[in-house]
């Protein structure tokens, strides 16, 4: 079995680790955290290139890359920061629901505008008695003559607040559990819809915030794809959603481990490098073999995402496996460098700010543990 890049992966992966390196870099990522601004100068630059369109086919304007391409995007993006990698992939796996399930004037009202960096996604699942739950949704759409009326309250929405975004609301459409969810598209600009930033120590740059649905109305045409299937597209959506979030663990835990070697190596302490000592050496050969297992796990997930198979374990345990790497790597990170682990400049406490949501954001790793226990027949 080949585990090499071929020369086109490896030509991708190395554009994008130049474009951040270059085109965004530490400083602006930092900034950005710092004072909770959206990187709108960073994203637009990334749709000008035309990457917002990866997972778009491209009769419809995107670059239909495959899965593994798509994962190479994801794991660049997040070098400096996962939250910056959330900014720019929320609305590429979102958009997803439209391209894959949305109908042709869907798609022509807002592909375009969404290629263009203009128009952002912002997906609505999680309300305040359905996290982890989320065939609980009480968030209610009743369809009156030409419009859905929605009733509710949802909570953990990133970037749902940001201007010219559209909300995709998971919303109870039918008593049933599963069978009664539908996906509706809400301008977060809709009368009705009243959406609060929530102050988290992380998503500081794309945002979190609750939503109150009141008597919120939308076109019917506004359903995605059919009445009551909801369940069914959410799962599509958060298959590619959680590639996406493994792969940027991975990405940032690679750089938290860089960060610590390049410390331990320039520090010194009893006359000799931090990086001679024993105890600190054997924690970083630790990350590094668990950085290149996590790596392993995402990449055997995206190749069998790329032959259309059905790869929803797979996905789940590159998640869970890479969000505890991306903890370990900072957390030791944040040992090794002491003191200076406590300053922004230094990087670290936003790694490891960061690495701990990854263990709840975009399925909690007790969630996907569980899912992995059902595939396997558990």
């Amino acid at each position: 079995m080949d585990f090499r890049l071929t020369e086109e992966q490896q030509l991708w992966r190395d554009a994008l680790h130049t474009f951040m390196e270059r085109e965004v870099g530490r400083e602006y990522i930092r900034k950005h955290d710092e004072s909770r601004e959206f990187p709108d100068e960073a994203y637009q630059k990334i749709a000008d290139r035309g990457w917002l369109g990866l997972l778009i086919l491209e009769e419809q304007g995107g670059l239909d890359a495959d899965p593994v391409m798509y994962a190479i995007f994801c794991e660049a993006m997040a070098k400096f920061s996962l939250d910056f990698a959330a900014c720019v992939m929320t609305s590429m796996f979102t958009a997803t629901n439209i391209a894959n399930h949305g109908t042709a004037e869907q798609r022509e009202q807002y592909l375009p505008g969404f290629l263009a960096g203009r128009t952002k996604f912002s997906v609505s699942i999680t309300e305040p008695g359905a996290g982890s739950d989320a065939a609980a949704v009480q968030t209610r759409a009743v369809l009156d003559n030409d419009h859905w009326v929605l009733n509710g309250n949802k909570v953990f929405c990133s970037g749902a607040h940001l201007p010219d975004t559209v909300i995709t609301v998971l919303a109870r459409t039918s008593p049933e559990r599963h069978r009664g969810l539908s996906l509706i598209l809400v301008p977060n600009t809709a009368p009705g819809v009243d959406i609060r930033k929530l102050n988290t120590i992380v998503r500081r740059s794309l945002g979190t915030t609750e939503i109150f649905f009141t008597d919120v109305h939308v076109p019917a045409g506004n359903l995605i794809g059919e009445v009551n299937n909801g369940w069914g597209y959410i799962g599509e959506h958060l298959e590619y959603e959680r590639l996406s979030l493994a792969a940027s663990y991975v990405g940032n835990a690679r750089t938290a481990l860089d960060d610590t070697v390049t410390y331990t190596r320039n520090r010194t302490q009893f006359g000799r490098p931090l990086s001679s000592f024993q105890v600190l050496k054997h924690r970083m050969a630790e990350n590094e073999c668990e950085v290149e297992a996590a790596r392993l796990l995402v990449y055997n997930a995206a190749t069998k995402m790329a032959r259309g198979e059905r790869a929803l374990k797979e996905v789940s345990m590159a998640k869970v496996f890479a969000a505890d790497v991306a903890f370990r790597t900072s957390f030791n990170g944040m040992q090794a460098l002491g003191g200076y682990a406590q300053l922004p400049e230094f990087d670290m406490e936003r790694y490891f700010r960061e690495a701990k949501h990854a263990m709840v954001g975009g399925g909690a790793s007790e969630i996907q543990r569980s899912i992995i226990a059902k595939e396997m027949g558990l």
